[in-house]
């Protein structure tokens, strides 16, 4: 990130002192991926999104103001509706013994069930680049950590 001798390319999100709280934007979530080294693309709503080893993950921005990061990670392996009974015993283990993300089950129109899982921060007052990159650094870990063990359980669901 950068440090405060570096005052110019102000249209860069991460120049500038680092202690500087600044409002939370799309482009300053972009920019802290890339930095990282994050491959992430915008859809065309606007909504950054990556594909990790067993998950996609949307960095989304909600809130009267955009205030709230949303780190929204959902597992690639889709499940028969069948499967949900124990797909909710998982999220509820998961949800008992973690903090992040938050596990939850979702099934689509066409009767396919996912396992998803959120952060939700609220940076109303700011955030630095470098407190965004360890927001968004923790939601993808964490994400990634609930889908591979979604991948788990999906290897014994179909048994």
């Amino acid at each position: 990130m950068a440090s405060p001798e570096y005052d110019d390319g102000l249209d860069d999100p991460l120049a500038g002192h680092p202690g500087t709280l600044r409002p939370l934007t799309h482009d300053l979530i972009a920019a802290v991926l890339a930095h990282r080294g994050h491959p992430v693309t915008t859809e065309a709503g606007g909504d950054l999104v990556g594909r990790w080893a067993q998950a996609h993950i949307w960095f989304l921005r909600a809130g009267d103001a955009g205030e709230l990061l949303q780190v929204r990670t959902v597992a690639i392996h889709p499940f028969p509706v069948q499967v949900v009974p124990r797909l909710h015993d998982f999220c509820n283990g998961w949800n008992r013994d973690r903090f992040w993300p938050k596990a939850f089950v979702h099934v689509d129109d066409a009767g396919q069930a996912r396992v998803c899982g959120e952060v939700i921060t609220d940076l109303e007052r700011g955030v630095t680049p470098h407190q965004l990159d360890r927001l968004l650094h923790r939601g993808i870990g964490t994400g990634c950590r609930l889908a591979a063990e979604v991948g788990r359980v999906a290897g014994t669901a179909h048994r």
